[in-house]
This record gives C-alpha cells, sequence and structure tokens, in this order.
C-alpha cells in the first residue's frame, strides 16, 4: 500500500481529483504528467513529452491514451475530457474504485463484473512510458480498445487542427509509428501481444484545459487521432502498453515493467520520499548532467542550480553527481557569469549565482573536508569570478565598488531572485546594493580565502585578504536600520528600502555573516520570524506593507504583480 490513498469519493468527485496531480521524470528530460484521474488539466499534461533536439525544449507527442472496455457489444470508455460549455465526456471516472502509489501508480476501475488495474511507469533513461493493465476479474469475453490523442508540439503551446500534419501509420511489431511532422521522431505505440489497429483518422476539437483557463491563458486545443487498437484480454492476463521514441520488442514489456519497478526506491517513509524526489530533478542530457530548475516547464537556472546542487547529492553520498554538475555549469560560464538555458537559448541573469556556486563548494567542505582538493579543482574559477566582478560585468551593470560592496542593474533590470517583470518594468526594484547579494559575497569572499590559506595561494591571500574587513563595516553602515536593527532589502540612487523582505535572513545565517554583532543577527532572525514566517516557509514581504499581496491568483499579469509581493 502506498503512502498516499485516495477514497472512492475523492476520487470521482471532479473538484477534488482535478486539483491534484502526478508526475514523473525519466531523469533525461522526459516526463509524464496528468491528473489524478488522468484528465488534462493544463497544456504540460501528457503521457510522454521528451526533448526535441532540432527543435529545442520538451515537446509533448502523447498527450493521453483513451482507454475502453468492450463486453457483450457495449462500449464503456475509462477516459475524460472538457469540452465546451462545461461538458465533461465520457466521464469514465466514475467507475474508478482505487488509487495508489506504490509500487508505481496505479488506478483500479470497476464496471459492472469487470475490474482492471492500471499502471503507469515511465522508463529511467529512456523516452518511454508503459503502461501495464491487469484484467483481475472479468466473467465474459472482453475487449480492450485504445485510442491515442497526439499533440506533437512544444510543451508551452496548443495544437490546432491543420492539413499539415503527416496522418500515415507505419506498421510495426505488435503496433505502429508515426510522426505528424517532419522535425519530430516517430512516436512508437506496441503492445505486448498483437493488437489490431483501425486507422481512422480524426481531430478532436476544444478539448479544454481548466488551470491553464484560470491562469488566464489560452485554454482550447485539438488533438489528433490517428485511429484506435484492439485487442482481447482474459481474467488474470497482463497487457502492456508502449509508448516510445523508439523501437522496442514487445515481447521483453512485461520484463521491462518489473525491471524498472525493482530498481525504484521504494517510498515508504519520508527519507525515502526525499531520495526519490531528488532524483527526478538530476537530468542526463547529451551525456552532461545538470539540475533541472522545476518541473515540467523550467530548464536550467544557475541560480537554482547550486542552491540545490548540495542538498540533492551530498546526502546520499553522490559526490561524482555534484562535481559533474560543476564542470558543466563551470564549462558554459561566460567571463565571471553563470549561465541560464531556457527554451535552447543560454543567457546571464543572475547576480548572486557565482556566489551560490562557492556556497555549495562550502556546503561540500563541510560534509567531505576535503577543503585542499577544492581549490586545487575550482580554484581557477573562484579566481575569474572575482577578478570579473573586480573588473565590472557591463552585462549586468555589476560593480565592486570602493566600500567593498557590489552593485549590480539599474531601474529596469532585476538580476536577483526577485525578478517578475509587468509591462517591461521590474515588480520588486531592488538594483544596487541587494542586501542578500552581499551578505553572499562576503560569505564567499571569506571562504575562498580559507581555501587559498590550506592551499598556501599567497598571491591570491595578497590580493582579497584586507577586503572583509571593509566589507564588513560597509555592510553595517549600509544596511542595518538605525531605529529597528534589522536589515534594508536593498540601497539605489533612490535611498534606502524599507520593505520587509526575507532576503535579509541571509546576513544572519551564513556560515560567515559580515554583521559582527549578534545582537542584531538576532533582532534579524526575530523581526524575520514575527512577521514573515508561516506553517510553509517565509512570505516574500510583510503583511504591514502597503504593498502586500498574500494571494497569487488570476491572469499572467496579476499573478505576477503579486509574484514576490508576499505571495
Amino acid at each position: 500500500m502506498g503512502y498516499i490513498k485516495f477514497d472512492k469519493t475523492q476520487l470521482i468527485n471532479l473538484e477534488y481529483s482535478l486539483e491534484k496531480e502526478i508526475i514523473r521524470s525519466n531523469r533525461a528530460g522526459t516526463y509524464a504528467f496528468t491528473s489524478l484521474i488522468g484528465a488534462n488539466t493544463r497544456r504540460y499534461h501528457g503521457l510522454l513529452a521528451c526533448p526535441v533536439e532540432i527543435l529545442h525544449g520538451t515537446h509533448l507527442l502523447l498527450s493521453s491514451l483513451d482507454e475502453t472496455i468492450i463486453q457483450h457489444g457495449s462500449s464503456f470508455n475509462l477516459a475524460l475530457h472538457k469540452y465546451p460549455g462545461g461538458v465533461y465526456e465520457p466521464r469514465g471516472h466514475k467507475y474508478i474504485r482505487d488509487f495508489d502509489t506504490e509500487p508505481n501508480i496505479s488506478l483500479i476501475y470497476r464496471v459492472g463484473g469487470v475490474v482492471l488495474k492500471k499502471e503507469m511507469v515511465l522508463i529511467t533513461g529512456k523516452e518511454q512510458i508503459l503502461i501495464r493493465y491487469t484484467l483481475i476479474e472479468a466473467h465474459s469475453p472482453t475487449t480492450l480498445q485504445f485510442r491515442p490523442f497526439l499533440a506533437f508540439r512544444d510543451i508551452n503551446t496548443l495544437c490546432k487542427s491543420n492539413t499539415d500534419i503527416n496522418s500515415d501509420c507505419i506498421k510495426i511489431k505488435n503496433g505502429i509509428k508515426i510522426k505528424l511532422y517532419d522535425a519530430y521522431p516517430y512516436l512508437h505505440m506496441q503492445f505486448s501481444k498483437e493488437a489490431d489497429f483501425h486507422h481512422s483518422p480524426n481531430w478532436f476539437y476544444n478539448i479544454e484545459y481548466i488551470r491553464d483557463q484560470r491562469r488566464g491563458y489560452d485554454y482550447q486545443e485539438d488533438l489528433f487521432v490517428p485511429g484506435y487498437f484492439e485487442l482481447p484480454i482474459k481474467k488474470g492476463e497482463t497487457i502492456v502498453f508502449s509508448a516510445s521514441t523508439a523501437e522496442t520488442n514487445p515481447a521483453a514489456l512485461k520484463k521491462q515493467v518489473d525491471t524498472e519497478l525493482k530498481e525504484r526506491i521504494q517510498r515508504g517513509n519520508l527519507e525515502n520520499c526525499l531520495k526519490n524526489s531528488a532524483q527526478q530533478f538530476i537530468v542526463t542530457l547529451h551525456g552532461k548532467k545538470r539540475i533541472k530548475a522545476g518541473l515540467p516547464w523550467y530548464e536550467t537556472l544557475a541560480r537554482d542550480t547550486f542552491i540545490a546542487l548540495p542538498g540533492l547529492t551530498l546526502p546520499g553520498k553522490d559526490y561524482d553527481s555534484f562535481h559533474e554538475i560543476c564542470e558543466h555549469m563551470i564549462s558554459d560560464m561566460k567571463g565571471g557569469l553563470f549561465t541560464d538555458s531556457l527554451y535552447g537559448q543560454k543567457s546571464c541573469s543572475s547576480a548572486d549565482a557565482p556566489f551560490w556556486f562557492i556556497w555549495a563548494l562550502q556546503k561540500y567542505g563541510e560534509i567531505t573536508c576535503q577543503y585542499a582538493d577544492l581549490w586545487k579543482k575550482y580554484g581557477r574559477t573562484i579566481q575569474l569570478i572575482f577578478s570579473e566582478y573586480e573588473k565590472g560585468i557591463p552585462e549586468l551593470n555589476i560593480a565592486i565598488h570602493e566600500n567593498g560592496l557590489i552593485w549590480q542593474g539599474n531601474k529596469q533590470s532585476c538580476f536577483t531572485w526577485m525578478n517578475a517583470v509587468v509591462d517591461g518594468n521590474p515588480v520588486t526594484p531592488r538594483y544596487g546594493y541587494a542586501v542578500e547579494i552581499n551578505a553572499l559575497w562576503y560569505n564567499a569572499l571569506k571562504f575562498s580565502l580559507d581555501l587559498a590559506r590550506i592551499a598556501e595561494d599567497h598571491t591570491f591571500i595578497n590580493k582579497w585578504g584586507h577586503l572583509p574587513e571593509i566589507i564588513s563595516t560597509s555592510f553595517a553602515n549600509t544596511f542595518i536600520h538605525e531605529k529597528h536593527g534589522y536589515l534594508v532589502d536593498c540601497v539605489n540612487d533612490e535611498g534606502k528600502c524599507h520593505h520587509l523582505r526575507p532576503n535579509q535572513i541571509f546576513a544572519a545565517s551564513l556560515f560567515y555573516s559580515p554583521v559582527d554583532d549578534e545582537n542584531i543577527r538576532k533582532k534579524i532572525v526575530d523581526r524575520v520570524e514575527r512577521e514573515l514566517l508561516t506553517c510553509k516557509g517565509l512570505r516574500s514581504l510583510t503583511p504591514n506593507d502597503d504593498a502586500y499581496k498574500g494571494t497569487y491568483f488570476g491572469d499572467p499579469k496579476t499573478r505576477d504583480s503579486a509574484m514576490h509581493q508576499g505571495s
């Protein structure tokens, strides 16, 4: 029995079940993502979404697979789609009787005397999803019918009916292969036993995604169905469906499911749940490991990578992945900056990412005590970062001022983590001296000097050794609130920003704090706890601020305007 359970009344209640989602990554950029009952509620949902190198980004090939149970000439469709006018068809969710998560996601359907179990397995490292069907109970001859809904589109877009598609289906062992457009790979759909395919191409129009509608996006899509498969199934029999970008051996599908499940971490306790979740974010693409900033739509973001890196790798002693990811990020650097990768494009947008990189090395050192090796391996990169910041980086308007503090950005830019923009203007303007960037800078410099001393790199020590004291003094003079003792959020040409935000907590929590006074550090923590702490983390702005927006809801502009303003 899995660690998450839902009863029948929850499963058939659409207001409840459509709000719950299931996502699985193959650790190579491919994912399966849908609602609890298999009905897609947003454009990102689908059974097989994978990277397509020539097109860049992630693309949805197989949106859904409608199953129908046929007995005595009567058909019972198990699927569910939403259409205009609040119409849900064919309402197959009413047949669901049970849901489980272990050893993998499974649903049990009951139609009269028929009990059918459905299990979904995304194969690690392959662009392949397997769905295993077991007929637990049946008193009459039973046939299963499968109707694939195809998208062949970028996950950020929607599909509309068109005459450019190639509807030809090529017969392969126990199935077919098809690709709607030339730039895409073939989608191979096969079964573990012989299946009859009936070629009857058709478009299904105006399928609606309620989450996209709620978020103010386009929400109606047309999906292409090339035909349907039919095959008989006996009581106690198991059939496996495979959708993949490569042809597979149908005879091996059942064993493939068993092998995949044996290798998975069983999520019977919190520790195993965390291990399992951590594995979903480390992906290998084109032979290089990287960290996905979020599933499903985010790719690699430098800041997020280094914040997540210690937690995803060090507790499990996956030191090889730690170094491999660091080396990949270093290989993509531009000057002293790390790059983000989005939609096939690389850009630099994080003034603090280099300091998070050094913080990640610091965490590695705390766990392994291999400090000398760190300087040998990464000392040159650290020196490059400091040298480039010292020279100044025009791209982000970065400079180290005479007071030792780092200045970044301008009125129209946002290079901190609070980077929402509406109508070309930052929602939370934080250019100039940002409190967390300078706290991270101080910590990074102090730790780097520690490494240099261990390595006896006197050139580095002589160049940078005097600066921490200057930074600490300037930090106190610049950021400490004269009246209340906690820290202001940023300082720029317009003066000091007194909005109470969580960014100051870094100055009190980093191993090397630029705030010498312990009483001030305590005031920082107390104020943040009193006004920003919730049961789910820290608010991005105190509710006592006139700019506070406590809900993140509505169309993109409304949501972006609320982002980092308390919600």
